[in-house]
This record gives structure tokens, C-alpha cells and sequence, in this order.
């Protein structure tokens, strides 16, 4: 990095809305850097198997546990983020999800409408499919006849993915460690390649530990992976490091004296993967394992959803209860299970804080709704298993927290919230953010897509509060 340069935006964080912020202020000419804790892989150098990633494309090896150890969060530690390592679902929020964060935030655009064209600039940035039927594999096809026998509804899960070349015997679970073929369209695949072009500056393996707002000028200090310190600045700064992310560095930075809502208000999506035991073998890894979501009015109003999903045994492993014999009795039967998880939208906030050496601390419980949502949905998946003739249940002994949302609130109050209505952290002009954080509560939706059109709406925000552009 040449000394002294002074960069029109400072971007932390290259998940999902950093690529796509960065795409669009590179596109208007704008001198751009796109810092990332992680490593950046190609399709070659991506971990063949779930242990090394793990160990490689997640933040503490793979699980951080939450005060009580109830529920395990992940965390993506990658150039790329979430895109890479999840399952590529795309959709849009409905207007139960747009009516809660408006009701909640006072923010005027978030309904439908008013989101529906950043949703067409997303959607025109990525390929989108569904998995063809003739390549549904068995975990797939007992979770839509066990819909079908108990008469629920169910919809194919939107994929944000192109030639995954399934004809060829090509299996989705390696794409949970990236994917090889570059069929999914993952930040890297899709707008970061585009910024890049475009002059975007990437610095990886760096983790950025504080920022300091001299009013224009931004200055980020950053911990190489070798241990050496990297100083940079710039006139503006965008967060896109996540709710956890985002809320250590603020809170770490010293900015939670004036914005005492950092760290509030931190949500997920907990997920409870069930699997169902059958006489003959499901081969669950195999193929296209996920190509279907609930789509029942009587789920949404009750707080959950299922999807049929499937993980690598190392994580079934850590899933399947017991120990010794029994567990080892368990996973002999790995290529005869099924697998439904059950989400839920969560209803009790949790808190992001961190100690004295600056290390976020995650407190987040269910509530007794929260656990009665995971119950309700927990008994549909045994109707759904028995329907379709599984000789045995078993239960995961353990939540995952997935889709980390929130601790730097969208709104128009900066006594309840982070960010401001324009993107900016409020009475920060400087400082953006229009990642998960921003999100005021738990939509109960996949939030990929609307991060990707968030951050669309915020991009143009910025450019024209900063002039870039124009």
C-alpha cells in the first residue's frame, strides 16, 4: 500500500454488502478499500472438506458459543462471507416482515413497493434458479410427499446459483466450503469481480480492531495476520462486518457513549435440525440436498419454517446426542438419515458486549415463545418423518444461530437505534452501514437478498449525500 493515501471510502467487511457497495461507488469512479479479516480463495484453493472449513472459513473454528452455550453461532471469516459458505437461498421479505421493522424503526421505506426496485437491481446482479426436479435427491423428495401426506405447503427454494452442472453428479454440500465450480454467485463470483475491474483495492487476512471519525477524515487501524499493525485513511467509511462485527468495532472504537443502542437489539434466525431414520438409504450428502422451504400461512403466522437441509458429519456429529457407543451406534446410520431443520423467528433480542481485551461476548436466549415456535414447528417434522414411514427420530441436542442480525439498528430515534434512515450513523455523515446489522428485529425470511438490495439503496444514499458521481 503506497504511503499516505487518503481513499474516498473505506469499506470493512467483503460479506455480501460490502462487494455490493463497493461495486456501485467504483462504478461511479470513487477510490475504494475493501478490508476482510479472512482469506481470499479461488475456486481451486476453496477447503475439500468440512473440517478444514471450518477451521478456515469461520470465525473461532467454526462455532462461538453464546453466554449459556444453548445456541452455536457462525460466523463467516472469508473474502466473500456468507455467500460463500451458505446455501445460496434468495428471497423477498413479505409485508409482515417490511410492516415490523416500519412499525418498529419509523423508517417510511420499508414496505414492498418502496423495495421492490432495489430487489430488480439486486436480482439483476445474480443468476437465480431452482433446483429441476429430475435432480431432487431422497432428502429432498421425503420432505415433499411428507408435505403432500400432511397436507402442508410447501414451495422450491430460490437459488442464487447458475450450471451447477448437477447432471454430472456434482453434490450441493460442497458448496458449504465454497464452491469450485463458481456456479454459485457469490460475491466474489458476481459484483466484487465487477469492483475489482473497476479499481476496487482489497486488502485481506487483515482484521480491522478500531476506527477513529475525524469528520472526513477516517482513519482504521488494522491487525495483519502476521501480527503487524496497518494504518488507513480515508474520507468515508461503510461497515459491512456484520452484527457482531460492526458492534465490536464501534463499541471498541468508543462510540457507544453517544449511540448506547450498539450491541442492542441482536437477533438470528435459530435453527434445530431433526433427522429421520429410514429402513433404506437416503444418501443425504449426495446431490442437490436442498431444494425445498415451507410455504404454509399457518407456519409464517406461528413464528417458523421448515427446510430440508443437510450438514457435513463433523457437524452432525457435534448434532447427534449421546457419547461412546450410542453415538458411534448413531452415526453408523449416516447414509439412512433425513434431515429437516425448523427456523424460527425469533422474538427476544440479545446483546452483543465486549471485554476488557476487546473480545465481543454473545448473550442471546430463547424465550418461552421463542421455545414454544421451536416446538410447534419440532412436532411437524415428526408428523412429516412418520408420514413418510422413518423407523426413528432424532433430535439435534443444540440451536444454531444463523442469519446474525442487528446491534446497530436502523431508525429515526438515536436513543433506539444506530443508523439512520440515510445510512449514516447518526450524527456520523461519514460512517455508513447497510448490512444485517441495520435490521431492526427477525424477519423470519432468508436475508441474503435483502442485504444485496439494501445495500443497492444505500450505495445510491451514499453517492448522492457525498457527491460522488454527480
Amino acid at each position: 500500500m503506497e504511503p499516505f493515501r487518503i481513499f474516498d471510502f473505506i469499506i470493512v467487511g467483503a460479506g455480501i454488502s460490502g462487494p455490493f457497495i463497493a461495486d456501485e461507488l467504483c462504478r461511479a469512479g470513487a477510490d475504494c478499500l475493501l478490508i476482510e479479516a479472512g482469506k481470499k480463495y479461488t475456486r481451486k484453493t476453496y477447503p475439500t472438506n468440512g473440517l478444514d472449513g471450518n477451521s478456515q472459513l469461520y470465525w473461532s473454528g467454526g462455532l462461538e458459543l453464546g453466554h449459556d452455550c444453548k445456541l452455536a453461532f457462525l460466523r463467516p471469516k472469508v473474502v466473500g462471507g456468507g455467500s460463500i459458505v451458505n446455501q445460496a437461498l434468495v428471497d423477498r421479505f413479505d409485508a409482515d416482515a417490511w410492516n415490523s421493522w416500519r412499525s418498529q424503526s419509523g423508517v417510511d421505506f420499508f414496505n414492498v413497493e418502496d423495495m421492490a426496485p432495489w430487489y430488480d437491481k439486486a436480482e439483476d446482479a445474480i443468476e437465480i434458479q431452482e433446483i429441476p426436479a429430475k435432480f431432487r435427491n431422497k432428502n429432498a423428495e421425503i420432505f415433499d410427499q411428507g408435505f403432500k401426506n400432511m397436507n402442508y405447503q410447501n414451495a422450491p427454494l430460490r437459488r442464487a446459483q447458475s450450471n451447477c452442472r448437477l447432471e454430472e453428479g456434482n453434490c450441493c454440500i460442497e458448496c458449504l466450503n465454497g464452491c469450485r465450480l463458481g456456479s454459485k454467485q457469490s460475491t466474489p463470483e458476481t459484483v466484487l469481480k465487477t469492483a475489482l475491474e473497476n479499481g476496487l483495492t482489497l486488502v485481506s487476512d487483515t482484521e480491522v480492531i478500531r476506527v477513529e471519525d475525524n469528520k472526513g477524515d477516517i482513519r482504521v487501524l488494522g491487525l495483519e495476520k502476521g501480527g503487524g499493525e496497518a494504518i488507513f485513511r480515508g474520507r468515508h467509511l461503510v461497515l459491512g462486518g456484520g452484527a457482531i462485527g460492526n458492534a465490536r468495532l464501534l463499541l471498541n472504537s468508543g462510540f457507544g457513549k453517544e449511540l448506547p443502542h450498539i450491541g442492542k437489539g441482536f437477533y438470528c434466525h435459530p435453527q434445530f435440525m431433526s433427522f429421520g431414520v429410514y429402513d433404506e438409504k437416503i444418501n443425504s450428502h449426495t446431490g442437490a440436498f436442498q431444494a425445498f422451504k415451507s410455504d404454509d400461512t399457518g407456519f409464517r403466522k406461528e413464528g417458523f419454517k421448515l427446510e430440508n437441509v443437510y450438514a457435513g458429519p463433523e457437524a452432525i456429529a457435534l448434532l447427534v446426542p449421546d457419547f461412546g457407543l450410542p453415538h458411534q451406534e448413531a452415526m453408523e446410520k449416516l447414509s439412512h438419515f433425513a434431515c429437516i431443520e425448523v427456523c424460527t423467528r425469533d422474538t427476544h433480542p440479545g446483546r452483543i458486549k465486549v471485554n476488557r481485551k476487546g473480545k465481543a461476548l454473545i448473550r442471546k436466549v430463547q424465550n418461552e415463545e421463542d421455545r414454544r415456535r421451536q416446538d410447534k414447528g419440532t412436532r411437524v417434522i415428526e408428523n412429516i418423518f412418520k408420514s413418510t414411514n422413518a423407523r426413528e427420530i432424532i433430535h439435534g441436542r443444540f440451536g444454531i444461530g444463523l442469519h446474525l442480525m442487528g446491534c446497530c439498528a436502523m431508525g429515526t430515534d438515536p436513543a433506539t437505534s444506530v443508523v439512520s434512515p440515510d445510512f449514516h450513523l447518526h450524527g456520523h455523515s461519514h460512517i455508513f452501514a447497510a448490512d444485517s446489522s441495520i435490521f431492526p428485529n427477525a424477519p423470519g425470511i432468508n436475508p441474503s437478498l435483502t442485504i444485496m438490495a439494501m445495500s443497492k439503496r444505500a450505495a445510491d444514499a451514499i453517492l448522492k449525500q457525498t457527491n460522488y458521481g454527480q
